[in-house]
C-alpha cells in the first residue's frame, strides 16, 4: 500500500473515532479505497458535482456514517442512491446488515455494481429500478435517503415498500421545519448529525408512517 494510501487510512481511523464509530483498518481500507473508485469514476460519469477529494471525505463518506448509530437493519433499503451514498459506507461499516442500493439510472448503477464487487461487499444487492416500480419480497426494515427528495415526496415514493413498522430515515441540511409541516399528522423525530470537516448543518428525520396517510 502506497503512503499516501496509509495516510488515507490513518486519517479515516482518527475521524472515525472522532464521531466514536469504531472501523477496523481493514474497513477503512475499504472505505478509502471506495472514494478512489468514486474520485475515478466521477471524471467519466459525473456521478457528483463535489470534485475535490478531500471534500469528498467530509461530505460523502462521514455524512454517509454520521447515519451508522440510527441504522439497525436486518434489511435496509437506499432509495436513490446515486453513488452508492449512504449505502456503501454504511454497509462497509455494518457487514451484519443486508443493504438494496436502488436507483434508475444505469450509469450509477453500474459504477455502485463496480464499487460492490471491488470491495467485496457480500451484504449488498445493487438494483436498478424506479421506487414506485420496485417490488422486493420483503418489506426492508428501514429506509434511507440523502438529498433524495422533499420528505413528502419520501414518503409518497416509498409507502408501498413499507410495513407498519418500516422506519424511515432522511438525511437532511437546514432543519426542515417546512417539509414536516407537509407531512400532515406525522411526527418524525429530528435529530442533530455532527459531521467532522462539514460545518454545514446537518439532520437526520426519523419515523415510522404505521398506518398515517401523509
Amino acid at each position: 500500500m502506497s503512503t499516501n494510501n496509509n495516510n488515507g487510512v490513518e486519517r479515516l481511523v482518527d475521524l472515525l473515532d472522532r464521531m466514536s464509530l469504531p472501523a477496523s483498518v481493514s474497513q477503512c481500507q475499504q472505505l478509502n479505497q471506495f472514494l478512489a473508485l468514486l474520485a475515478k469514476w466521477n471524471r467519466v460519469y459525473n456521478l457528483t458535482s463535489i470534485r475535490d477529494p478531500d471534500q469528498m471525505v467530509g461530505e460523502h463518506l462521514l455524512d454517509s456514517l454520521s447515519l451508522t448509530p440510527y441504522v439497525s437493519g436486518p434489511r435496509v433499503l437506499d432509495v436513490g442512491t446515486g453513488g452508492g451514498l449512504p449505502g456503501i459506507p454504511l454497509a462497509i461499516l455494518l457487514p451484519d446488515v443486508e443493504f438494496t442500493l436502488l436507483d434508475s439510472n444505469a450509469k450509477k448503477t453500474r459504477f455502485v455494481q463496480q464499487a460492490v464487487i471491488e470491495l467485496k461487499l457480500n451484504n449488498v444487492e445493487v438494483v436498478r429500478s424506479r421506487i414506485e416500480a420496485y417490488q422486493p419480497d420483503l418489506a426492508p426494515q428501514q429506509i434511507t435517503s440523502r438529498a433524495f427528495s422533499s420528505l413528502r415526496q419520501f414518503v409518497e415514493g416509498v409507502r408501498h415498500l413499507c410495513a407498519a413498522t418500516t422506519e424511515l430515515l432522511a438525511m437532511k441540511g437546514k432543519h426542515p421545519t417546512q417539509e414536516i409541516t407537509e407531512l400532515g399528522d406525522i411526527e418524525p423525530e429530528v435529530i442533530v448529525l455532527q459531521v467532522p470537516m462539514v460545518s454545514a448543518e446537518r439532520h437526520l428525520v426519523r419515523f415510522a408512517l404505521g398506518n398515517k396517510q401523509a
